[in-house]
């Protein structure tokens, strides 16, 4: 049996370090200007809860929310850290 990759396991939770919002799941349109209106508010969201989507591939992700804080996972990717 192959061994199971584990993906880039210190990733960063933002919603603008990857191509993709960690919200939504839309194409960031992030660079050194403001982001657009509705990518601001799923930032002001990000700030409150987990994110849903991978900023690097766009996929759903697995979140588990708990009392304590939350954990998120992408197939590709591996475990986000918050």
């Amino acid at each position: 049996m192959a061994p199971v990759p584990t993906g880039n396991a210190g990733a960063s939770a933002s919603s603008t370090s990857g191509t993709f919002c960690g919200h939504c799941g839309g194409q960031y349109d992030g660079g050194d200007g403001p982001p657009s209106y509705a990518h601001r508010t799923c930032g002001e969201r990000l700030a409150m809860e987990p994110p849903r989507y991978c900023t690097a591939c766009r996929r759903r992700m697995k979140v588990q929310v708990t009392p304590l804080g939350w954990s998120a996972e992408c197939s590709r990717h591996g475990v986000l850290v918050p």
